[in-house]
């Protein structure tokens, strides 16, 4: 595939990407503790007056720098058809139960595919200052400094990243088995409540695998660019090629991928 469109180069994507992950931020710092209006799209699945600004703004600097482009975004109204080849996947606020009880893990997260490939990653979480990038072919990096997976090959040594579906109850027997078995067989297993985020910390070798289910695009689109770019594997629960449509992902520093596998299949 061309990596960009006609007349756009890959440069001008993650520039705009990172601009709209700044916008987006200063709504998340705007609203740093300060939340008062929550409403609930689940029973624990929470939305903020916070998320909506986030993805307005976002939204509105697409519609002006890219007014033929696709939109997929998380809160309501973020769809938007476009007649281009070009689908940005926008999460304005990943980890709104953190935001709502002041625990720092969260972030925007916005990813562009082309052609239905990702080629362009951003997350960005104002509150701690990390700014996490990556396009295709160009390598990732961590507040312009570049990031790499870890170096880990033993599963035993390794500290790992998960996350829990807000329909945990109907999962609940499988997440559980597996949640398990990797207590058991790694150094340790880390909960922060954002995929996002779970992800770069694969990217910068903080996390050396990452195993989630039941998740949406936007939660992933971005950090899967950013390991990806980063040296690591990315793949669905059997290790074939991720569809983020799936709602599962395996990401590692691809070393530990396969031992990684092997406890995935109940």
């Amino acid at each position: 595939m061309n990596s960009t469109l006609p007349g756009l180069s890959l440069k001008t994507y993650i520039d705009a990407a990172v601009e709209m992950a700044h916008k987006g931020g200063k709504c998340l710092l705007k609203g740093w503790g300060q939340v008062k209006e929550i409403s609930f799209k689940g029973a624990i699945d929470l939305v903020t007056q916070t998320d909506l600004e986030s993805q307005g703004v976002i939204l509105q600097m697409i519609k002006e720098k890219f007014p033929k482009h696709s939109v997929l975004a998380e809160e309501e109204g973020g769809y938007r058809a476009g007649t281009s080849e070009a689908l940005w996947i926008v999460d304005p606020l990943d980890g709104t139960t953190n935001f709502v009880h002041g625990f720092p893990f969260v972030c925007v997260s916005i990813a562009l595919a082309l052609a239905g490939e990702l080629a362009v990653g951003v997350v960005y979480n104002p509150v701690m200052n990390e700014l996490f990038c990556a396009c295709k072919g160009k390598g990732a990096f961590l507040n312009q400094q570049s990031i790499r997976v870890s170096d880990q090959t033993s599963l035993k040594r390794s500290l790992l990243g998960t996350g829990f579906s807000y329909d945990l109850a109907s999962i609940k027997n499988e997440t559980m088995t597996r949640f398990s078995a990797f207590l058991s067989a790694s150094q340790g297993i880390r909960r922060p409540g954002s995929a996002a985020l779970d992800l770069c910390y694969v990217a910068c070798g903080i996390f050396d695998g990452f195993w989630e289910q039941d998740l949406q695009p936007w939660d992933i689109a971005a950090g899967t660019v950013i390991v990806q770019e980063a040296g690591g594997s990315v793949t669905d629960f059997s290790g074939a090629s991720l569809d983020i449509n799936k709602k599962e992902i395996l990401a590692s520093n691809g070393l530990i991928h396969d031992q990684m596998i092997k406890l995935l299949k109940i």
